[in-house]
């Protein structure tokens, strides 16, 4: 006796297996701030407290940390191939300014692909990154919006310092998209 259940709802179960992948710790970090509340309401009041999410501030930290020194890594080693004499600290991104050096088509492929829509180190996931610290920093408070633009306004000023002066376009790009989520942010408190 056959018993078609395909005429009475069911269907045959496919089940596809998808391969793993292993989170890098921006996903994490990014994850996390979707997944939690930073606020919370506290009974009898109207008011919301905000608390600092220092585990979060801890993981974007040690995040930007790996993926700066994966890049600072990759410019000494191309540096190096030239015989350039590499910089010290600060030094080097006066140095990468000046481009007095021959940019490799590895590592060139693997800046685009850093900078373009999407990639870690590019306009819109930078002031992504740079308004979830400064919520995680702040607990997401609105009123600390204006407090948080300051503080990266006069960042913004030391990075040119040490650059030498203007930056780059995708710097000037990522200061306004970063300023946009400040003013989205301070709405909030409204």
């Amino acid at each position: 006796m056959s018993v078609n259940m395909n005429g009475v709802g069911y269907a045959p179960a496919v089940r596809t297996v998808q391969p793993v992948r292993q989170e890098t710790p921006a996903e994490t970090a990014e994850a996390k701030v979707e997944q939690k509340q930073v606020d919370s309401y506290e009974p009898g009041s109207d008011k919301v407290s905000y608390k600092p999410d220092a585990e979060l501030v801890n993981q974007l930290k040690a995040d930007l940390e790996q993926q700066k020194s994966r890049f600072l890594t990759s410019v000494k080693d191309m540096l190096t191939k030239q015989g350039i004499q590499v910089a010290q600290g600060e030094g080097i991104w006066k140095q990468i300014a000046g481009g007095n050096f021959e940019v490799d088509g590895e590592t060139q492929a693997a800046a685009k692909e850093a900078i373009a829509d999407g990639g870690y180190w590019s306009a819109e996931k930078t002031s992504e990154r740079f308004i979830k610290y400064a919520k995680a920093l702040t607990g997401g408070d609105p009123a600390k919006a204006e407090a948080m633009r300051e503080a990266f306004r006069k960042g913004y000023k030391e990075a040119e310092k040490a650059w030498g002066g203007q930056l780059p376009e995708l710097a000037q790009k990522t200061y306004d998209a970063t300023m946009k989520l400040f003013d989205e942010w301070a709405q909030e408190a409204d």
